[in-house]
């Protein structure tokens, strides 16, 4: 990963077991198939070409039963380091070590994106919005916690991982609040 002239990185810090399980139940009602999951190397295109520096993503992975070995070889392949991590049962493990990042990450300056709808990372995600970075949460609009709203009013960037990153090969069972300069009368015609 090449740095930029004043060193920064942007770090996107992906939940994907939080992006697969809202996926599953909240917007197709059943587990995902394999062709309907997220391209996950174009959440690190995207995060490259629109803050124009190298992203370096972290897939936090639970592998407390097992390593999931093609997945990981596939992950490494698209350019991320996957984080395996295990621990007992009743921990949220991939929660606690996201947390730790974001704690990590308030003693450097990079930019950083959370790939997760969880409240659970609004405490350790505040400090970075300081003025001197950019940070950003990527998931679904409508099941993003709503803890992160008024975060925008700080500067917290908010992208849709279907409409803004089009993270998607097909258009999901999805209703969305449009914003009216985004409104296509012809997508509701047939």
């Amino acid at each position: 990963m090449e740095q930029t002239p004043d060193g920064h990185t942007t770090y996107l810090l992906v939940d994907g077991e939080n992006i697969d399980a809202t996926l599953g139940t909240s917007i197709l009602g059943r587990r995902p198939h394999p062709d309907e999951r997220p391209r996950w190397d174009r959440l690190l295109s995207f995060s490259t070409e629109r803050w124009g520096q190298p992203t370096r993503g972290l897939f936090y992975l639970n592998a407390s039963t097992g390593l999931p070995m093609s997945f990981v070889q596939a992950l490494k392949a698209m350019g991320y380091l996957p984080v395996p991590l295990s621990g007992p049962a009743d921990e949220k493990i991939v929660d606690i070590a996201i947390q730790r990042t974001l704690q990590a990450l308030q003693d450097r300056t990079d930019d950083v994106i959370l790939v997760s709808h969880d409240g659970d990372f609004l405490e350790d995600l505040t400090p970075l919005l300081d003025g001197d970075r950019r940070v950003a949460v990527m998931a679904f609009a409508e099941f993003r916690n709503s803890g992160f709203t008024p975060l925008a009013s700080q500067g917290l960037i908010s992208f849709d991982l279907e409409h803004d990153v089009q993270a998607f090969n097909t258009p999901l069972p999805r209703i969305r609040i449009i914003p009216i300069e985004e409104f296509d009368p012809t997508q509701f015609l047939g």
